[in-house]
């Protein structure tokens, strides 16, 4: 069970106003550390700085994707187990199919709600204290 206020989280989104809305939902879940990244490479620009607890990130940005950062992340010897969620606006079986292939460990549709997020998190992570 982890303590959520204890969990840095990556929240990757080339649209602002999204990651605000999923950082939003997140501190009403008790998280209290967030890192955000408007890009992929400025999000493996930022975990060069450490690792995190959780990544949410977005599927369809613009330049490289979210399946190419989870791609990249697992790719990595230090990163590869971190936990990984696809935040999508994508529910088609073909886009859930490659990113469960990838590695992904779970997705939201969008839109994201807190009851949602907590759920598909607490699938990942386990029960959220």
């Amino acid at each position: 069970m982890p303590a959520a206020r204890s969990l840095s989280v990556l929240i990757v989104d080339d649209q602002e106003s999204m990651r605000g809305i999923v950082r939003a939902h997140l501190k009403s879940l008790g998280f209290e550390r967030f890192i955000e990244a408007g890009s992929v490479a400025e999000a493996l620009d930022k975990l060069k700085m450490g690792p995190v607890g959780l990544i949410l990130s977005d599927f369809n940005m613009d330049g490289a994707t979210g399946l190419d950062l989870l791609k990249a992340v697992r790719a990595h010897p230090v990163l590869k187990k971190t936990p990984f969620i696809m935040v999508t606006g994508n529910a088609d079986r073909e886009t859930v199919t490659t990113v469960m292939q990838a590695g992904v460990n779970n997705y939201v549709v969008k839109p994201v709600s807190a009851v949602n997020l907590r759920a598909r998190i607490e699938q990942v992570l386990g029960k959220l204290t």
